[in-house]
């Protein structure tokens, strides 16, 4: 008989419900929230983007004519990519309410499994997807240093004096902001909205100071100015797009954020709030510049009076943390996705809230995080240098997200040939230009998001490649559960009281630890459940869906367990469900039985021997099955075994 009580279950961690169409107070609350997660990336490129689009290596002088052509060039860019490509179509094309490139990766994936047959334009697509994630991974690396750093560099503004201080206090801010991680955000997220509304507030105003000095910058809206510029200069106008598209950065963060907040949130605070104080403060420098050109040294602090420049350097540093800690979350969120959908190994992924599920923390990826962006502080020391690989990762990312789009909306959407291929050439031609200005930086800087996102991009191609191999190799030394009740029904094996809880990747078939368990102990429980977590292209699995049971005979039942790629599994509370479905279990009297592999690669067998090393030592790296799904580790039996592939 079960001992379950109610008070035994754990309670499962809450994702908060999206509405649709909030409205009222309601929709004012998710509003004031989102502008403290979605904008901190997109918000603080004000810090640097105009200085690094007049440095030297660009050789444009901050002279009225390329003034008016890059802030032309500017506003059009925060125009046609986040509020027309982002907002108005991008943000459409959600996964139940989630968003993100790996979101539109999963749609995929579900369709091709809905159609059933090989596709290989379907599989450049899933590779396309995971180099557009891998990305990211390089911007949380970026964002954190450029960030701190163009915040911090306002001491120079200042005090000149103080100028050698600039990268330790940097420092020492990143490394405090990636070591208390593991405590999680939910005791003082609630401040990043009125820290992110005070610092777009502050800067608004800023802006609206220096367009007084020059109202006419307003004409700067005008894109002939943008194409005068480029007939003046087409050389370094297309070079200085390397700049421009700073002011962007982040404009992903609104996609990939959507499923916290929904559409309208977002909508809303991008356009009454975001991109006015975006606009105003890119006016404003533009209009300092033409009336002080010697203000390029840093036209984002010279806007303010030197009485107001301690303060801002204040607000602008709690903007960069909170803009750092939305990539650092997101970098999180991205990794248990790949965990989920299969394109990586199992990581430890720590709840830090005991209420929402989104709240996350995994220390295998914090610290290869905090490694990167302390290295690139002390490398690059200045956010004008690091600009120089600031770029590459966000324009291939937003590139990438046209072509899968196009496919969505071709698939889901229902739109012809001709309204998505001109959906595609239109936003291709855009962003292509601004990744092909980026790549000129790869001698400088620009190498290393690439460099960061093709490692990722191999290690997950290379995990999902060896799991199928792996798998083939299982199902082959596996049994058909008929010939193992035939086996059964011979009475040759003792059967003992309690409950075994077979673990499979397979949601078929005889587990293979369960043949090694016969083979080696001659024994059986009365009572075998054989669990397959599987994996759904889905964010979360709805209750109703989350499991599967079907009885077997002698004993036995197969259970099915179903998993979103934003959700983690817990065996424990599967225990629980099963027995609501009427299999009884006692937690002391159940005995979960794993597989430990020990993989020995060879050469041949339809992946490279190197690539076979790698996942190898992937596999003996990542986190036991025992701590990933929640198990008692104390009622865990591991079975090894050697396998050649």
């Amino acid at each position: 008989m079960s001992v379950t009580t109610t008070s035994e279950i754990p309670a499962p961690l809450q994702r908060p419900h999206v509405e649709e169409h909030p409205e009222g107070k309601r929709l004012a609350i998710l509003t004031l929230t989102a502008l403290g997660v979605v904008f901190g990336d997109i918000g603080t490129s004000t810090l640097y983007s105009i200085k690094d689009a007049f440095k030297s290596s660009y050789g444009l002088a901050p002279d009225p004519q390329n003034i008016f052509g890059l802030l032309s060039l500017v506003f059009w860019a925060l125009i046609l990519i986040v509020s027309v490509k982002y907002v108005g179509f991008i943000l459409r094309a959600d996964n139940r309410g989630a968003g993100g490139v790996y979101a539109l990766l999963a749609l995929i994936i579900e369709s091709g499994r809905r159609v059933d047959r090989p596709s290989r334009w379907r599989g450049v697509l899933i590779l396309l997807g995971l180099f557009g994630g891998a990305f990211l991974y390089g911007d949380g690396i970026i964002t954190p240093a450029i960030s701190v750093l163009g915040a911090i560099e306002g001491l120079e503004i200042y005090r000149a004096d103080l100028r050698n201080y600039v990268v330790p206090i940097s420092f020492g801010i990143i490394a405090l902001l990636f070591y208390f991680q593991h405590h999680g955000t939910a005791r003082i997220g609630g401040t990043f909205a009125w820290i992110m509304l005070a610092w777009f507030f502050s800067i608004a105003v800023l802006g609206i100071r220096g367009i007084l000095l020059h109202p006419d910058i307003l004409a700067s809206m005008n894109p002939l100015h943008g194409f005068t510029f480029f007939a003046a200069h087409p050389v370094k106008s297309f070079a200085v797009l390397g700049a421009v598209v700073l002011v962007v950065t982040g404009g992903e963060a609104l996609y990939a954020d959507m499923g916290h907040f929904g559409r309208r949130p977002i909508r809303v605070a991008w356009f009454a709030l975001v991109l006015p104080s975006l606009l105003l403060n890119y006016f404003g420098q533009g209009a300092l510049l033409l009336a002080q050109p010697t203000a390029i040294e840093n036209p984002f602090y010279l806007l303010a009076p030197s009485w107001w420049v301690m303060p801002q350097l204040v607000i602008s540093t709690l903007a960069a943390v909170v803009a750092s800690q939305a990539l650092i979350s997101g970098a999180f969120s991205l990794t248990q996705q790949a965990v989920q959908l299969g394109y990586s190994p199992r990581v430890t992924i720590v709840h830090t809230s005991k209420t929402e599920a989104g709240q996350i923390y995994i220390p295998e990826v914090n610290v290869a995080l905090a490694v990167g962006t302390l290295m690139l502080v002390l490398i690059y020391k200045d956010s004008t240098a690091l600009g120089q690989m600031y770029g590459v990762a966000v324009t291939g990312t937003m590139a990438i997200t046209n072509l899968l789009f196009f496919t969505i909306a071709r698939q889901r959407f229902g739109w012809s040939a001709f309204q998505a291929g001109a959906f595609l050439a239109f936003f291709s031609v855009i962003d292509l230009s601004l990744f092909l200005a980026n790549l000129r930086k790869a001698e400088s800087g620009g190498w290393v998001p690439l460099a960061i996102a093709a490692a990722v991009l191999v290690m997950m191609s290379t995990w999902k490649r060896g799991r199928m191999l792996l798998r083939d190799i299982l199902t082959e030394r596996s049994l058909p559960f008929e010939d193992l009740v035939a086996s059964l029904e011979q009475g040759k094996t003792v059967r003992v009281p309690g409950t075994a809880v077979f673990l499979t990747s397979e949601s078929e078939g005889t587990p293979v630890v369960l043949l090694h368990h016969l083979k080696h102990n001659k024994v059986l429980h009365e009572q075998v459940l054989l669990l397959s977590i599987i994996g759904k292209e889905v964010p979360e699995v709805s209750p109703a869906d989350r499991v599967s049971i079907e009885k077997l005979p002698l004993g036995f039942w197969r259970v099915k367990a179903y998993y979103g790629f934003m959700e983690t599994p817990n065996v424990e509370l599967l225990r629980y469900r099963c027995a609501e479905a009427g299999i009884k279990t006692r937690r002391l009297d159940t005995t979960y039985y794993l597989g430990r592999e020990q993989l020995i690669p060879k050469s041949g067998g339809g992946m490279q021997r190197w690539r076979k090393k790698l996942f190898a030592l992937m596999a003996r790296n990542s986190r036991s099955a025992t701590e990933f799904f929640g198990i008692p580790p104390n009622r865990v039996v591991e079975l090894g075994a050697q396998i050649e592939f």
